[in-house]
């Protein structure tokens, strides 16, 4: 068991988690590791001797493994709040100030006059008296800085920008065929590549924070920041349920909507797997073998920036598993800011992935940045609604998000089941 300098075990420091440096919660995260691997490798020898490990063993390493848990999402928190950006980055230009004084007022008091001569001015068409105003540039940058850091697949798919409601991209699944000739030889023509139009169309995503007269009547308090604050949650939230399992319809398309085949059987439109071999589990033997396999159904130049997706409660079961050479496959992170490391390549945890359980695909491994396209519609509009839940003023909030998958060869699925 190891210790921390006050003599505190990993397992009980979990209930007083670190909310000082990041550095201090990184040497907490490496020490309950530290305690898990020896607790575990005491739970392996006593199965291996006695043929069932000591219930009182299981109950400590699970623990642990909740302390694990914990301290790595404290040490997130922390690394999230300082990489959070601030609202306003350099110099603002007089019209922007001009615009977020408009906006202001308008959020305070329900002033429209000076947002209404501000768009005036700049000509925008985008704003209607039902649809609510756009928030200020700086506002909308931050909602969107902070729902990159916070929304785990937003951070590694691909995030484009659009003015209209559907983004229709072209992709090549071939290219045109080639060849060597003499210098005089003839040149026979080629085949032409093969196009896919893949369409993206973007969805509307709201929320409705609620605030109470005094609290916007405080010159104190920073009405963007407050905004920011309220609606990023709620976002991220939605946005990470979507873009892994939504069906489309009113939502973005995530990447396990769409139809599976076995590696062996891949053809474009539909996702590769590999099969565990056991109906809800790793293999009993050689487990980390599959993991293997899956790495290695993805092609060498997808591989370079390819991360695992998976939920806390599978990325416990993989925390267990070791390669033939004893060492654990799953690895803290390495310094503050950087994630957890499975086999060398980084783990984004996303709890809307499915739990390990007979036929689930509840491990996904791939290049996301070229798999998965995010589509973000230009603009957040805020709505002011003093009427409809007296005292308080709600916030009609929205932006439009779409998403899907953009390159069906660059993520490989892990099927928890016999083929």
């Amino acid at each position: 068991m190891s210790y921390d300098k006050a003599g505190v075990s990993p397992e009980n420091k979990a209930a007083a988690l670190p909310s000082g440096s990041t550095g201090d919660a990184l040497d907490d995260l490496m020490s309950a590791f530290e305690s898990y691997r020896e607790t575990n490798d005491r739970r392996l020898a006593e199965i291996e001797k006695r043929g069932a490990a000591d219930p009182l063993t299981g109950e400590k390493l699970e623990r642990i493994d909740k302390a694990v848990d914990a301290h790595q999402r404290a040490l997130d928190r922390l690394s999230l709040k300082g990489a959070r950006p601030p609202l306003d980055s350099g110099a603002a230009s007089l019209d922007s100030l001009e615009r977020k004084r408009a906006f202001e007022a308008y959020v305070r008091r329900g002033d429209e006059r000076p947002l209404r001569a501000a768009e005036g001015k700049a000509m925008s068409v985008s704003s209607g008296a039902d649809g609510g105003y756009l928030v200020p540039d700086e506002t909308e940058a931050a909602i969107g800085a902070r729902l990159k850091q916070i929304s785990p697949i937003r951070s590694i798919a691909s995030v484009r920008q659009v003015s209209g409601s559907v983004l229709k991209k072209p992709f090549a699944i071939s290219g045109p065929a080639v060849g060597w000739v003499g210098e005089t030889a003839a040149r026979p023509q080629t085949a032409s590549p093969q196009l896919d139009e893949l369409q993206f169309p973007t969805m509307e995503l709201y929320a409705m924070p609620a605030a109470t007269p005094s609290l916007l009547e405080d010159a104190a308090v920073d009405i963007d920041q407050w905004i920011s604050a309220e609606v990023e949650m709620a976002f991220a939230e939605q946005e990470g349920s979507a873009f892994v399992a939504g069906d489309g319809v009113n939502k973005p398309r995530g990447f396990l909507d769409y139809a599976v085949v076995a590696e062996s059987a891949w053809t474009w439109g539909n996702l590769g797997y590999v099969a565990t071999g056991a109906a809800g589990a790793f293999p009993a033997n050689d487990a980390s073998d599959v993991l293997i396999d899956l790495v290695y159904a993805l092609k060498a130049g997808y591989r370079q920036n390819a991360s695992w997706v998976m939920n806390r409660k599978t990325q416990a079961a993989i925390r267990k598993l070791k390669d033939a050479d004893g060492n654990y496959l799953w690895q803290p992170p390495a310094a503050v800011g950087q994630r957890a490391l499975l086999m060398g390549f980084p783990v984004v945890e996303a709890e809307d992935m499915p739990n390990i359980a007979a036929n689930e695909t509840a491990l996904a491994f791939g290049d996301f940045a070229r798999g998965y396209l995010v589509v973000d519609r230009t603009g957040v509009s805020v709505l002011r609604d003093p009427y409809s839940a007296k005292p308080y003023v709600l916030f009609y909030t929205t932006k439009r998000v779409g998403g899907g998958v953009q390159d069906f060869d660059a993520i490989k699925l892990l099927k928890f089941g016999v083929s």
